[in-house]
């Protein structure tokens, strides 16, 4: 039977032809990397994804294989490389610097959102970095607050608050530490190891906890399931809620094997 040709694909099926994660297959389009659909509804024609598949190496030599960030995180990516508290609004100013680049805009339902790759985040002049947030916090800039250094460290607010606490590490009368102390825990090596352990069995146990609530959908679909088999429902249970549970789960377990240590 000779193979069947797809007359047309939608945008999941034109980022799978061409071995893209949707968010490269939309950067790609922005960028005007990859054609605009040709059809209604938003489709490719055949020819036309066909005539794409050449653009797939361009597209991730161009935007890399981690997708984009937005402000909070790339200031939390930024003040862990630089050993500053640095701030979305610090972000912002290196854009408006021209330092950084906004590649894409996340929409949500009443705004836009600007996002940025991390390599270009990790290619940026510390001392650009540096410069910005110390005209920001002026006097401030040897000190932190718990929320700065927690960010600094990459650690939960709470653990740095035990911490400090177990350490004696002393504030001045504003409640702030003094930047040294905080850069002294980071590059305690074997603290550094502790807390990095915590905080993978923390997320893993909340990941177990997400898995259980997808599985628990799935499981009350079932017993529905059985209950319209047995005659004892009169109709069948919608079908909606599991998929998406399914779907979770995928995703979920998929994380799960990626966190816990291999034997």
């Amino acid at each position: 039977m000779p193979e069947m040709t797809r007359a047309d694909h939608s945008a999941n099926q034109l980022a799978t032809l061409l071995g893209l994660a949707r968010w490269q297959l939309r950067l790609g389009l922005e960028h005007g990397l990859l054609p605009k659909p040709d059809l209604e509804g938003d489709r490719w024609s055949a020819a036309l994804a066909e005539g794409a598949r050449g653009r797939s190496e361009e597209i991730v030599a161009r935007f890399g294989d981690e997708p984009p960030i937005g402000s909070a995180k790339a200031a939390a990516r930024l003040a862990s490389r630089v050993g500053l508290d640095v701030e979305r609004g610090d972000v912002e100013v290196l854009v408006a610097q021209g330092d950084l680049d906004v590649i894409s805009t996340f929409r949500s339902t009443f705004r836009g959102f600007p996002v940025y790759l991390l390599r270009d985040l990790d290619r940026l002049d510390p001392d650009s970095v540096r410069r910005v947030v110390a005209t920001r916090k002026g006097p401030l800039t040897d000190t932190v607050d718990a929320g700065g250094a927690a960010t600094i460290l990459g650690w939960h607010r709470r653990t740095f608050d035990r911490i400090a606490v177990e350490r004696g590490l002393e504030t001045d009368r504003l409640g702030r530490y003094a930047l040294s102390d905080v850069r002294a825990l980071s590059a305690d090596e074997e603290l550094t190891r502790q807390v990095g352990e915590e905080q993978r069995n923390l997320a893993l146990a909340r990941t177990r906890r997400s898995e259980a609530r997808a599985e628990d959908v799935v499981r009350a679909w079932i017993l529905r399931c059985s209950a319209f088999l047995d005659g004892d429902a009169d109709q069948p249970p919608d079908t909606a809620p599991v998929g998406r549970a399914l779907r979770s789960l995928t995703t979920i377990r998929a994380d799960i094997a990626k966190r816990e240590p291999t034997p």
